[in-house]
């Protein structure tokens, strides 16, 4: 068995069958589109009214340390920032040799079309990381950039990625339901 092409596998179904036609056509109002009162969300700069906001560009993500219990709903626009740092980004940088990036200091999208553009370069990136590891390497202790991770072998944090692009994505797919169903 060839473990690269397995996760791979798993990962490319889902984004080209499920997640990523699901994205298409995502129009700003979507995008941007709180259901309930008090969402987090991407917002221009200087309207939020969040605890924190991280950001360098025109947009800021809104968030809490610690996060509130119950924590906001979060917009299609904060998930997509989420799946760019937290999930993708994050691990290209220091996996892959991407560039780096953090909560605070990304130049967040202001339109969904930015944000698809962002999604597929960077969803790009990682599939090619996970393309260049032998099976060796994906039993490589992830190392320190993944904290309690690091132990663990670079295929767990493949498979763990691979989940929250899966879970973010339906949590998406679902607003876009309710969005058109308003």
């Amino acid at each position: 068995m060839n473990w690269t092409e397995e996760l791979l596998d798993q990962i490319e179904l889902h984004w080209r069958t499920q997640l990523r036609p699901r994205l298409d056509g995502l129009t700003d109002d979507e995008y941007f589109w709180e259901p309930v009162r008090d969402c987090w969300s991407l917002r221009p700069r200087g309207t939020s009214n969040a605890p924190l906001v991280g950001g360098s560009g025109d947009f800021v993500i809104e968030f809490a340390a610690p996060p509130p219990d119950p924590a906001p709903v979060t917009t299609i626009a904060w998930r997509l920032g989420h799946i760019l740092i937290g999930v993708l980004g994050a691990r290209i940088a220091s996996h892959f040799n991407g560039p780096a990036v953090d909560y605070m200091t990304f130049d967040y999208p202001g339109t969904a079309e930015g944000a698809l553009q962002q999604l597929d370069d960077f969803y790009a990136a990682w599939r090619e990381g996970i393309a260049s590891k032998d099976e060796a390497g994906l039993l490589t202790p992830c190392g320190p950039a993944e904290g309690p991770w690091g132990h663990r072998s670079f295929a767990t944090l493949v498979l763990h990625i691979n989940r929250e692009l899966i879970h973010h994505g339906a949590e998406i797919a679902l607003l876009r339901d309710l969005y058109a169903r308003q």
